[in-house]
């Protein structure tokens, strides 16, 4: 569900694997490696979940941040 009441999307799991595998590849490409830290700043939605999903498979350590942190309060909790 998005932040509005009623607005929904609907992803399937082929469609989760896919973007997660996608994504997973792009990190990688990125020179992000198992035990590396990653800090996910997306809103709520299906890319933010396939982001998480891609960390852990690639056996990255990931946090999540979501909206509504100052630049200091978003920087301590990076360097958490």
């Amino acid at each position: 569900e998005k932040d509005e009441p009623g607005e929904e999307v609907w992803v399937t799991y082929r469609e989760l694997l896919e973007l997660t595998c996608r994504l997973g590849n792009t990190l990688k490409r990125q020179g992000v490696k198992r035990g590396d830290r990653v800090t996910i700043y997306m809103p709520p939605c299906p890319l933010a979940v396939a982001s998480m999903l891609a960390c852990a498979r690639i056996g990255a350590v990931h946090a999540v941040v979501f909206a509504g942190f100052s630049a200091e309060s978003l920087a301590d909790r990076i360097r958490d």
